[in-house]
């Protein structure tokens, strides 16, 4: 087997300059902060259900009668947190509209100043839902609604546009264990809103909105003025042009071709006066792309399990278990650990076969056997977090890699011939399509714990997680034939 190109001609760090660290550290970290003004919201669901809730049902909380009877919002905590749901419903439907409308805007406006304006806006959004509303007792469920559907479509801003900030910087040399290590961005983000929330939450719940969000607003102020969106800007060749330079071995991981030994470079080389004519494709043109439809549905059922972790697990321990919330929201931490660690060694592995497909899939039959053992965790914090951070591993470390490298690898196949401006768009698509699915899983998972228990969530998730390994089996298929081929074929070299 051919050793792959991340490790030839070099370390694959000597490729980088400082431009590359700081363009990998902005769009880290401003994406971890869009996700921990989201995971703020999952860690105070068992504070802003008690807060909902009249006195009657509620003995953690000593408010004057009065307070309940004008502000109150639900008779009963279990009608709070099936609100709780729908609002994670709402969010993530909205959510999935703007990323298909983001990744178009993107592709068709200057990255850096859409990305800004998705983090500071969505950091007010933020503000007065849920520290504002408090502050001034006012509590509408209506207006929560709307305030979260307008947040949804403010944060689909961001993925779109930071991955294809580092499509633009980041070639194919190495894609999966960068983009793998870089995709812990969302973790990062999770544990960091985890810290800030559980931090602040004995002062009550709207400070730790007010904290998320008002480091956001500043990290959105810092990409305005500080981010790079490709290395032309400042003079430097882009990587199209670099890898045209390359030798053949170079080869994109997803590619349109049947026949991978027919393969042949089709990336176009564009001079200065060229490139700022290159059109963006349409949505059409990028549904059609190969692979992009494969990757979405199965997207669609992954990140359904995903961020139904996200959403859910900080209040499932708390509420299968009986610990308290701050307890919670640190052990929740665990199950992001394994993400990043899992998403990074994937990565990498799947730069070493130059092969995506396989190592999905391998991760997600193990994440099936892992989700039967969380399910039947006892009540012991420390066996709990060890087999959430190996669930962890193998559904967030697949589905990092779908959401990051994977998109980067079809927003720059041949087809396209080097138009960078397929990337948000196709990205858009991919995630979106993950946010629909993750949209109606979030109200099918309050329904089904609420009608049949946690037991048969996990037979939900255990369902989904199958679903994704069936919607990619001819990608799976193909790519373990041109493995085969290969190893046939440098066996008769030999």
């Amino acid at each position: 087997m051919a050793w792959p190109n991340v490790f030839q001609r070099g370390s694959l760090l000597s490729r980088f300059s400082h431009h590359h660290v700081v363009v990998f550290l902005l769009t880290f970290f401003s994406y971890s902060l869009l996700h921990a003004s989201r995971k703020t919201f999952s860690n105070v669901k068992v504070s802003i259900s008690e807060q909902w809730t009249p006195s009657a049902f509620n003995t953690s909380v000593e408010l004057p009668v009065e307070i309940w009877s004008s502000n109150h919002l639900f008779p009963s905590t279990e009608k709070a947190t099936l609100f709780l749901g729908t609002l994670d419903t709402i969010f993530l439907f909205s959510y999935a509209v703007g990323l298909f409308i983001s990744g178009i805007v993107g592709d068709r406006l200057n990255l850096r100043w859409v990305l800004s304006f998705g983090m500071c806006s969505s950091a007010f959004v933020v503000f007065v839902f849920g520290t504002l509303t408090e502050w001034l007792r006012f509590y509408n469920k209506w207006l929560y609604c709307c305030l979260w559907i307008v947040n949804g479509l403010l944060q689909s801003t961001g993925w779109p546009c930071v991955v294809a900030i580092m499509g633009n910087w980041f070639g194919k040399a190495g894609r999966g264990v960068v983009f793998g290590l870089w995709s812990a961005c969302a973790s990062v983000g999770n544990i960091l809103g985890a810290c800030l929330a559980s931090s602040v939450l004995q002062y009550g719940y709207e400070y730790a909105f007010l904290v998320t969000a008002s480091v956001q607003f500043a990290g959105g102020i810092v990409i305005f003025f500080g981010l790079l969106v490709s290395p032309e800007e400042i003079g430097l060749s882009g990587i199209e042009a670099e890898e045209n330079f390359e030798e053949d071995s170079h080869r994109p991981l997803i590619n349109g071709g049947e026949n991978e030994e027919e393969y042949e470079p089709n990336y176009s080389i564009q001079d200065d006066s060229s490139v700022a004519q290159v059109k963006a494709i349409s949505f059409y043109q990028a549904c059609c792309l190969p692979g992009v439809i494969p990757y979405s549905l199965a997207y669609a059922c992954l990140k359904l399990v995903n961020y139904s972790f996200f959403f859910w697990l900080p209040f499932y321990l708390s509420n299968n278990f009986g610990w308290k919330e701050a307890e919670a929201d640190k052990l929740s931490i665990w199950y992001d650990v394994g993400g990043i660690v899992g998403g990074t060694l994937q990565g990498f592995i799947s730069d070493v076969l130059q092969k995506r497909a396989p190592v999905l899939a391998l991760s997600l039959l193990l994440a099936v056997g892992s989700l039967v053992g969380y399910s039947r965790s006892p009540n012991d914090k420390a066996i709990n977090a060890l087999l959430m951070t190996v669930t962890g591993f193998f559904i967030g470390g697949p589905s990092n890699m779908i959401s990051s490298a994977i998109s980067a690898d079809l927003g720059r196949q041949e087809l396209i011939q080097g138009s960078s401006e397929a990337l948000a768009t196709v990205t858009g698509i991919v995630d979106g399509s993950g946010s629909i699915g993750a949209a109606v899983g979030q109200y099918l998972v309050s329904l089904i714990r609420d009608k049949l228990g946690w037991m048969w969530v996990f037979y939900f998730f255990i369902l989904m997680t199958s679903c994704t390994i069936v919607f990619i089996s001819p990608l799976i298929v193909r790519e373990i034939l041109s493995l085969v081929r290969r190893r046939q074929a440098h066996i008769l070299r030999e």
